[in-house]
């Protein structure tokens, strides 16, 4: 789960990092006040949606008076902003976040990450603060620290100093940057984070340390226990398929092709994208229902992909382990006694009660295409788009 940038802020200066000075608007007239209120002459209006590179986008403005942030504001509230975070669909602009200019020495980045390679957290930090840790890696690769945290031993002090004076922080502000470094730490293990970026860190005129844009991931499978993290979820930021997905306990991701997927076990769910590649076409989606999928999981699958307008051809393909496929195929049964589907549908189920599955499905009287293997499943798939002339 992301939040937003001024959500992120609050969260680290509960941890003791600075910030500056702001307040979030929902109109130019809340925002022109809280321009007044937060005092200063020159202010910053930030977009507030899931994305990097808004700056880019046209999602950040600087402005000089009251009524250039007003103006700002109006003009950002309601946008649709596209940066190459978003893809083309882009995500609309519900609120803005109105900060303070600060002047500044030096821009660094820092960012926490789980290394699943090392099974550990990972340290990134680097002196090249402002741009993309994708672009620092490509243009300035040798300004990258990287300083690998055990899990059970946590971070320790001397290796916040380590990266602190790697990033050739004066002598005076190295203890300041360690507790930062420490203070991201205890936010990303306290709260269950995948990811803690500042970027840019900065280091103003004044000698202080600010996070002036920061970004924070959380584990879906740890909100339960995280209930004033998971109360800072943004559904209008959301993909509204994979929203519905989430909150009828299915495993979706959206993706670009038209053949739609409604498969049980991430594997077998990526080994079908993979055939269905090999045999030339498109998958559409990445939907997971579970090895325990019941017959109203089914269902809420089907309106689901259904309702994607990508979607011209249907693949369900199913290995009945700890499931049962008479369980499925009651389920499509039910699914296209409810739901309209003029597309077509091919069917593929292997494994336990494979044959009550097959009979139950062959009674019905439904208009399917029956599969015997994946590759078979994946080859009439592509030919069903074919004969659409697609």
């Amino acid at each position: 789960m992301d939040i937003h940038e001024y959500q992120a802020k609050k969260i680290l200066s509960d941890f003791g990092i600075r910030i500056p000075r702001g307040g979030i608007a929902y109109s130019p007239e809340n925002a022109e006040f809280k321009a007044r209120e937060i005092g200063g002459s020159k202010w910053v209006v930030k977009a507030q949606i899931h994305s990097g590179a808004r700056g880019k986008a046209g999602g950040i403005i600087l402005c000089k008076n009251e009524l250039e942030v007003a103006q700002a504001t109006d003009k950002l509230l309601g946008k649709k902003l596209v940066t190459n975070q978003t893809g083309s669909e882009g995500k609309i602009v519900n609120r803005v976040y109105i900060e303070e200019v600060t002047n500044i020495k030096k821009e660094l980045y820092l960012g926490l990450v789980f290394d699943r390679a090392s099974e550990s957290i990972m340290v990134v930090a680097s002196t090249a603060g402002g741009m993309s840790v994708e672009e620092i890696s490509k243009e300035k690769p040798e300004t990258i620290i990287r300083s690998k945290i055990e899990v059970a031993v946590g971070m320790q002090e001397f290796q916040a100093r380590e990266i602190a004076f790697g990033l050739g922080m004066d002598f005076n502000l190295i203890s300041r940057m360690a507790e930062v470094i420490v203070g991201c730490y205890r936010a990303f293990r306290e709260l269950d984070a995948t990811m803690v970026e500042i970027n840019p860190l900065v280091v103003s005129k004044g000698d202080h340390i600010f996070a002036l844009d920061c970004k924070m991931s959380f584990d879906n499978n740890a909100l339960f226990r995280r209930s004033t993290v998971s109360e800072l979820r943004d559904k209008s930021q959301e993909n509204e398929n994979e929203l519905y997905a989430a909150d009828r306990g299915l495993n979706y991701v959206g993706l670009e092709g038209n053949i739609g997927n409604i498969i049980n076990g991430a594997g077998l769910a990526m080994a079908s994208m993979d055939m269905i590649k090999l045999a030339g076409g498109e998958p559409a989606n990445f939907l997971d229902v579970g090895g325990g999928a019941t017959p109203e999981k089914i269902v809420k699958a089907f309106k689901l992909i259904s309702s994607d307008k990508k979607v011209k051809v249907i693949l369900v393909n199913i290995f009945a382990g700890i499931n049962r496929c008479d369980w499925v195929a009651e389920g499509i049964v039910l699914a296209l006694q409810k739901i309209k589907i003029d597309m077509p549908l091919i069917i593929r189920l292997a494994g336990t009660n494979v044959e009550e599955g097959n009979k139950i499905l062959k009674e019905s009287k439904i208009n399917y295409v029956e599969a015997t293997t994946l590759e078979d499943a994946a080859n009439k798939a592509v030919k069903a788009l074919k004969k659409l002339g697609i």
